[in-house]
């Protein structure tokens, strides 16, 4: 297992000739602010090694990135301490699924899964749990804002994980879940996406404890946490 604590904020950002470039077949070897990681097992030795986070203390940590990243990829498999709370848009849907009748399209109840997921998160950030583990998109600035505003609120340290996907792979990695965004919505994810993506090699990104990069290739192995 790979162990690296996030780096952060306020760290030298990487240059052009050391920061990570996210491929589909490339592993990640960098925490995204140019500081190593010490490279897991070839993909040809056995599976692929966890991305390990270090969160000390009251946390909340937010999985961001385009639709189709890879973001349910990292959390599916996630070790985690006793009493994490995740939040996953995707376990929201599943459970209102159960919940309408069987021929519900999904694009009727799209508002109600948003809603109640954004409730979800209101409540864990504000609860008892040590450690919060949020799964969403966040790629417009206001999003992020509000997801560390609300941290502070509950007593904790807000961390980012940033999912460095290129568009076409996020849109591979839609299809494959079978589940697809609108065009129009994901453009303006992908532009907003670009500008985020600039803003954290620049280490413009403030208000975070840490910030942590990879790709969807860093993803397969899934999340480990520790303290």
């Amino acid at each position: 297992m790979t162990t690296a604590r996030a780096v952060p904020t306020g760290a030298v950002p990487p240059t052009r000739d050391t920061e990570h470039r996210p491929t589909e077949h490339r592993r990640a070897d960098t925490d995204g602010t140019g500081v190593p990681v010490r490279p897991g097992p070839p993909s040809d030795d056995g599976p692929a090694a966890p991305l390990v986070v270090v969160l000390p203390g009251r946390s909340l940590l937010l999985v961001a990135g385009l639709p189709g990243a890879g973001k349910s990829t990292l959390l599916a498999g996630l070790d985690a301490p006793a009493g994490t709370r995740v939040l996953d848009s995707k376990t929201t849907r599943a459970v209102l699924a159960r919940l309408l009748p069987a021929a519900t399209p999904y694009p009727a109840y799209r508002w109600l899964t948003h809603l109640t997921h954004r409730a979800s998160v209101v409540t864990a950030a504000l609860g008892p749990a040590d450690t919060v583990v949020v799964h969403l998109p966040a790629t417009a600035p206001r999003v992020r804002a509000a997801i560390r505003a609300l941290a502070r609120l509950g007593g904790r340290a807000p961390h980012l994980l940033w999912l460095d996907t290129a568009p076409d792979q996020a849109l591979d990695g839609q299809h494959a879940r079978g589940r697809v965004v609108r065009s129009r919505p994901f453009a303006a994810h992908a532009r907003r996406a670009r500008d985020t993506a600039d803003a954290l090699r620049a280490g413009t990104e403030t208000g975070w404890s840490s910030v942590r990069r990879t790709d969807r290739s860093g993803a397969r192995g899934g999340l480990a946490l520790a303290k």
